[in-house]
């Protein structure tokens, strides 16, 4: 089933955790418009401009988060976020792109390192309305994962 030109809902809800501890990850009709909605406005947007994108984690079911030990808050579990990679662009470039061009919800630039074009990846998410348009930049600090304001390079 494609939710935008180029992609399609199985990239959306792939987990090699869920096919290894055989956890469902069929989203709900709700969901299933959540990530339509993600695919259209922000996906689709930076594939035409940036090219391929890579996901690496889309939806997750309630069980499929609980079992990364994701946040129960996390809208990955609403169908409202992707965590993904473009190889034609710095994570960070890529963060600043979405941040000038885009509508979105959350972006957030994780684990990136000045001068390391690949580490780490970009999170995005988008909700039907409402969307806060907030960006933060994920560290670790002392072994804990901290968030700062805006996007560091």
């Amino acid at each position: 089933m494609k939710l935008s030109q180029n992609f399609t809902l199985a990239e959306m809800i792939k987990s090699n955790t869920a096919t290894r501890k055989g956890i469902d990850n069929s989203p709900s009709d709700e969901h299933l418009e959540s990530l339509k909605l993600l695919c259209e406005n922000v996906l689709q947007k930076v594939r035409d401009e940036h090219g391929p994108v890579r996901v690496s984690s889309g939806y997750r079911s309630p069980d499929l988060n609980a079992a990364i030990g994701g946040s129960t808050a996390s809208q990955h579990s609403k169908g409202q976020a992707a965590d993904f990679e473009c190889s034609s662009i710095s994570n960070y470039d890529l963060a600043v792109w979405i941040d000038e061009n885009l509508e979105y919800d959350q972006l957030i630039l994780e684990f990136y390192t000045a001068g390391e074009p690949s580490s780490g990846w970009v999170h995005v998410s988008y909700k039907e309305s409402g969307n806060r348009k907030q960006a933060l930049t994920a560290v670790k600090e002392n072994g804990k994962t901290v968030y700062k304001a805006g996007l560091i390079q």
